[in-house]
């Protein structure tokens, strides 16, 4: 059934269903900001923002006032109104094109991700074995190929429960080092070592250097993003209204913790100058644990990292491309090749498409010289395509508040039409500032950079959804599938 055909519930029958709720469906508000911030935080873009030291907690909060915030409360408003994610809403809001637009952006932003946490997981992995190959491209265009292979396989065995992996990673991979490496930081400082970083109210700002000194902060996005995701859980609360705002500025003290404070004990231990993007993480841990004689730890931590990581690939790997299938099944927006289903009832050949592109991005790690280059450009490219849906996003609350104010919702946003506005020209400036050259690009050829950057985001982002939804056929709607895990 398509999302027009969706009948809308009168305020009566939407208060009844709530009603008869069983009681062990209520999750607490604290419970909430707890999955909220286990599906958002995340050491591994901590070097990113190492290198503006003091100016990192600037660079930190600013993204999170003008986009965290209002996808957080947009975002609820929307799932607390309408099912079926983001395409019920941007199709309702806006139309079904563009609705398809926006889950094939949540979906194809995986594309690139994917090989940039890898890149990650293939520079810490390194530390277990051999440091030196945390610059190598070789080594990581292996790893990644060798393990996102590795999880298209074990995905297509239709496993499950592997979700559990992704949420013990958060205690695992994020707060036990991240605690870890923040508390020994603060010990360094506090046995006389000197700061790598200055730490004075002069270095409170960045350093402006034209467009390109702040190019690093589109990076911040990617690392909010997926508040959408979390907002379906606003029916769950006992009170809304009150409980999630609240349940969301928890999420977001804990989230500026965790990314806020290993990225300044990271600026402490490594200069700016020698950190790598990718290998940034260990680079802290291997440099504090020798301040105090423990880097046989250097390798544990390693592994903790890369678990988590992994963890965190097998659940997200299936979750978007069959949201992708589903939609493509009933509006017929793929071709019937994409759509198979195997013998365990998942989209293999998606998969299988998704992971040839991956392996050729992968590829391109071993040609460009520098590792923490092709991860940067990789990392703008997911933010970029990812922004699309965003903005789609923005664009059709308001549309749906205009045109259907009386509709049901378990929670309205404050102040919804500044939101959205708020939240769509952060977006906008942060896709179009993705298109400069950050100032540690190291390649020295800007039309370079622009054209795999343009590339990348416009080509898969807008071009080929573009491709798929002029060339679909009737023929290409299929029924629902049975055997597809839920």
């Amino acid at each position: 059934m398509s999302s027009a055909d969706v009948p809308i519930e009168p305020p009566a029958v939407a208060a009844a269903a709530r009603a008869k709720a069983p009681a062990t469906t209520w999750i607490s508000w604290v419970a909430l900001a707890m999955m909220t911030t286990s599906s958002v935080a995340s050491l591994r873009a901590a070097p990113t923002m190492a290198v503006y030291g003091l100016a990192c907690v600037f660079l930190y909060l600013l993204p999170a006032l003008v986009f965290l915030l209002p996808t957080s409360l947009v975002s609820a408003e929307l799932a607390s109104g309408w099912n079926g994610g983001i395409y019920r809403w941007v199709s309702d809001g806006i139309s079904k094109p563009a609705g398809f637009l926006a889950v094939w952006c949540q979906f194809a932003m995986t594309i690139f991700y994917y090989p940039s946490l890898l890149g990650f997981v293939a520079s810490t992995l390194a530390y277990v074995f051999n440091p030196e190959l945390a610059s190598s491209g070789v080594w990581t265009a292996a790893v990644i190929i060798v393990v996102y292979w590795s999880g298209v396989w074990v995905s297509s065995r239709g496993t499950k429960g592997v979700a559990g992996l992704a949420s013990g990673g958060l205690i695992i991979g994020t707060l036990i080092p991240g605690v870890v490496l923040v508390t020994l930081g603060i010990v360094f400082l506090g046995q006389g070592n000197p700061s790598a970083a200055p730490m004075t109210s002069d270095n409170i700002f960045p350093a402006w250097a034209g467009l390109s000194s702040l190019v690093l902060i589109v990076n911040n996005f990617l690392s909010y993003s997926g508040m959408e995701m979390n907002a379906v859980h606003v029916s769950s609360l006992r009170k809304p209204a009150k409980e999630f705002p609240k349940s969301m500025f928890l999420a977001m003290g804990l989230v500026l913790a965790i990314f806020i404070l290993p990225a300044l004990a990271i600026s402490w231990i490594v200069p700016a100058k020698e950190l790598s993007l990718t290998a940034g993480v260990m680079q802290a841990f291997d440099a504090v644990f020798a301040n105090f004689g423990w880097q046989w730890l250097t390798p544990i931590v390693g592994i903790m990292l890369v678990t988590a990581s992994l963890g965190g690939m097998l659940t997200w790997l299936a979750g978007p491309s069959k949201g992708l299938l589903l939609i493509s099944r009933q509006e017929g927006y793929l071709p019937p090749y994409l759509q198979r289903l195997n013998k365990n009832g998942v989209q293999q050949n998606i998969l299988v498409v998704q992971g040839l592109i991956t392996t050729v991005i992968g590829l391109a790690y071993a040609f460009i010289p520098d590792v923490s280059s092709a991860y940067w450009i990789f990392s703008v490219i997911t933010t970029q395509v990812y922004l699309i849906m965003y903005l789609l996003m923005f664009v059709a609350a308001v549309q749906l508040r205009r045109k259907h104010p009386e509709h049901p919702r378990g929670y309205r946003a404050p102040l919804l039409a500044g939101m959205c506005g708020v939240g769509f020209a952060a977006s906008l400036a942060a896709l179009l500032v993705g298109f400069i050259p950050p100032s540690q690009f190291e390649s020295g050829n800007g039309g370079v950079y622009l054209a795999i950057v343009a590339g990348g985001a416009l080509g898969l982002g807008l071009l080929v959804p573009f491709l798929f939804y002029r060339l679909r056929k009737p023929s290409w709607k299929q029924p629902e599938p049975e055997g597809a895990e839920t």
